[in-house]
């Protein structure tokens, strides 16, 4: 078959299908759907949404521009982008491992990363820290346009700065009383450093997740705070035993001091008292020596009679015995035996 042959075929061809309904269907519908495909299209590049914990930074033509709020905004289609960054999310990165799946049973990876927790400390000992940082983004302009790969400059700041304050410490210090201060430090000097390299990053907070000595030295390590926790102990109950005795012994010393004290002071004050009334009693007696004597005679006898039982009484001049009369009979008593003897 020669080509003039083949071509009249293909032109018979066309002319057919040109005249037939398919052809007129499509020829009527599809130019209008390409339309609208075509809206449809610059739509989707023109409006773009942004979430309440985001904000929008538009470039055009790769020039920062502005900032767009969370719902929905437009760009210009071809010509500007749109980045979305997370300004009311709490971010997080982990050293020394690494999360696989948070929940309530938290899994984490097998796998140790020892380039990043191993860390040598001021006495010249070996820890192993695992800590996390949490941050914010807090300048998204910053944040994507100051610093070149600013996650990761972000990580190599956090290993910097977490190896300086560890080694300014002893090893005690970092496994047992000093992460409180550990994580205040690396804090402080891990914003001040993201404030100078100008990261847009706020720092919220330094957790140290676990600190522990290295696998080869972890046996000696439990003996000596084994030992530790001993004498610790050995040494509250030598304490509490001290805050029982000691107590209880000053107080009852004390207490026979007061004791002696308010003897001493009844003693004195019964000595004055007699020494003030045998006073009054001399001065009296000197002024009147009889009637003080007949007094004192008086209330002795007032004093020392009610004492004794049976009375009788005799008259020295008397010269044989007389009828008494009972005393007891006048106070209204019945007389004892012995006074009617």
């Amino acid at each position: 078959m020669n080509r003039s042959v083949f071509d009249e075929r293909v032109h018979i061809d066309l002319d057919r299908f040109s005249q037939s309904s398919q052809f007129q269907f499509l020829r009527k519908y599809l130019r209008p759907g390409l339309v609208l495909l075509a809206i449809f299209i610059l739509a989707f590049m023109t409006v773009y949404q942004i979430q309440p914990e985001e904000v929008g930074v538009v470039t055009r033509l790769g020039r920062f521009v502005r900032t767009s709020e969370p719902g929905l905004n437009f760009k210009m289609p071809l010509f500007e982008s749109v980045q979305k960054v997370p300004v009311q999310r709490q971010l997080k990165q982990e050293f020394g491992f690494r999360t696989e799946e948070a929940g309530v049973q938290t899994r984490y990876s097998a796998n140790a990363f020892p380039e990043e927790s191993i860390m040598l400390t001021g006495d010249l000992n070996v820890a192993v820290v695992e800590w996390i940082v949490q941050y914010r983004v807090s300048d998204p302009y910053r944040y994507l346009f100051k610093v070149r790969n600013v996650e990761e400059t972000f990580r190599s700041m956090n290993e910097a700065v977490m190896r300086e304050v560890v080694g300014d410490r002893t090893v005690t210090e970092v496994l047992t009383v000093g992460r409180q201060d550990i994580e205040t430090a690396v804090q402080e000097k891990l914003q001040h450093l993201a404030k100078m390299y100008e990261t847009g990053i706020t720092v919220d907070q330094i957790v140290l997740q676990d600190v522990n000595p290295p696998d080869p030295v972890k046996p000696s390590w439990d003996a000596v705070n084994q030992a530790q926790q001993q004498r610790d102990r050995l040494i509250n109950e030598a304490r509490a035993e001290y805050n029982q005795v000691i107590p209880r012994a000053s107080g009852e010393a004390e207490q026979a001091v007061l004791q002696a004290e308010g003897y001493s002071l009844d003693r004195v004050n019964r000595s004055q008292g007699d020494a003030a009334r045998f006073k009054a009693l001399y001065d009296a007696y000197r002024r009147s020596p009889q009637v003080t004597r007949q007094r004192i005679y008086l209330e002795t006898m007032q004093r020392m009679l009610p004492k004794t039982g049976g009375k009788i009484f005799l008259d020295k001049d008397a010269k044989g015995i007389l009828p008494l009369f009972s005393l007891e009979a006048l106070q209204g008593r019945a007389p004892s035996k012995e006074a009617g003897r």
